[in-house]
């Protein structure tokens, strides 16, 4: 996709984020915090945090346990790993499935701006089977479309913790940064 192209589709995407989370009732947004809310704070768009890649498949799927923030333990199965480079740095990140036949792919990822520029508890990427691959059957892993898990905007939202096999050593410099309302940083 055209460099302008992609940047012009990204911010419509958030643009229309921060509309839903403004105004719809199913916004993660509390009530009595929307009057302040202003909308999503991001790092510019990034041409360098999108990745076409080749997904390396795992023939035997082991399920992974992982915890969320209320405590609960969720089901994963790994499903295979992308291999790509940020600077000089060779990162591996597993993506996972909530079962087989699933389309989506999910990569909870924490790099090095976690609990700093971005949520402290990790950033999300879904990929879709369709939407997210090259004609070539590539993935196209954009860190740009980096997002919060919902329970970075309220308690009333459970949300599985990154394990540590998918926590980066590089600051991963784009997509949604820390929540905040009115200049306020809201921390986990």
């Amino acid at each position: 996709m055209e460099i302008n192209k992609w940047k012009a589709a990204l911010e419509r995407e958030r643009k229309s984020k921060d509309v839903f989370f403004a105004t719809h009732w199913q916004s993660p947004v509390p009530l009595e915090d929307k009057s302040r809310f202003l909308g999503l704070a991001y790092f510019p768009p990034n041409h360098n945090y999108r990745f076409d890649l080749q997904l390396h498949e795992y023939k035997d799927r082991k399920v992974l346990q992982i915890q969320d923030t209320t405590g609960n333990t969720r089901e994963f199965l790994r499903w295979g790993e992308f291999r790509f480079r940020v600077g000089n740095e060779k990162c591996t990140l597993q993506a996972y499935k909530s079962a087989p036949d699933e389309d989506r792919l999910f990569v909870p990822f924490k790099d090095a701006t976690s609990g700093k520029e971005t949520y402290g508890a990790g950033q999300y990427l879904d990929l879709d089977y369709v939407t997210d691959r090259t004609p070539g059957g590539m993935w196209m892993l954009d860190f740009n479309r980096a997002y919060n898990p919902w329970c970075a905007y309220s308690a009333n939202y459970s949300c599985p913790y990154v394990p540590p096999e998918n926590w980066l050593r590089v600051p991963i410099l784009t997509g949604e940064r820390n929540y905040l309302l009115r200049g306020i940083e809201v921390k986990e």
